[in-house]
C-alpha cells in the first residue's frame, strides 16, 4: 500500500474548508479514511495546522482538529538527519525541504501537495491532490 506524506497545504484546505480547494482535499481525506493509502504528515505541519486554524478560528478549534489528525494520519518525525538533508536538496523554501526530508527518512513513497513546483528537486514522486487521486484509482484498478 502506498505511503503519502500531507503537505500543510492540502491539510489546511480540508481543515479551514479553504476555497476553491476543499473538494479536493477533502477527496484526498475520504481515500485515506476508506484505507487506499497511509497517510503521513511532518511534525512542522500540526503546528502549522494548529497556527492557522488557531488564527482563523480559535484555539478549542485548533487543538481539536490536530487532535483528529493524530487519529487519522501516522506523524512522520523530523530527525536532526533531516535538517541536514533538506539543507542539501536545495529547495528554495526550506520549510517544504524539511518536510520532503521528513517523508526521506521514513522511507515514503510520495507527497501530495497543492504547491507541485516547490517540491520540483524531491527524489521521491510528489503528486497535487488530483493527481494522487488518479493514482490510487489507477493502482486499485490494477490490482
Amino acid at each position: 500500500m502506498i505511503s503519502a506524506l500531507l503537505d500543510s497545504d492540502v491539510i489546511l484546505d480540508y481543515v479551514l474548508n479553504r476555497q476553491p480547494f476543499h473538494g479536493e482535499a477533502e477527496k484526498v481525506f475520504e481515500a485515506l479514511a476508506s484505507i487506499q493509502f497511509i497517510g503521513y504528515v511532518s511534525a512542522i505541519a500540526l503546528l502549522n495546522v494548529h497556527y492557522f486554524a488557531e488564527k482563523e478560528q480559535d484555539s478549542v478549534f485548533a487543538l481539536e482538529e490536530v487532535k483528529q489528525l493524530l487519529k487519522i494520519l501516522e506523524v512522520a518525525p523530523i530527525e536532526e538527519s533531516s535538517f541536514h538533508t533538506a539543507s542539501a536538496l536545495g529547495f528554495d523554501d526550506y520549510e517544504d525541504a524539511v518536510q520532503c526530508a521528513s517523508a526521506i527518512a521514513e522511507g515514503l513513497d510520495a507527497i501530495v501537495t497543492r504547491n507541485v513546483k516547490d517540491f520540483a528537486k524531491s527524489p521521491i514522486p510528489v503528486y497535487s491532490p488530483a493527481e494522487f487521486l488518479k493514482k490510487l484509482k489507477s493502482d486499485l484498478s490494477t490490482s
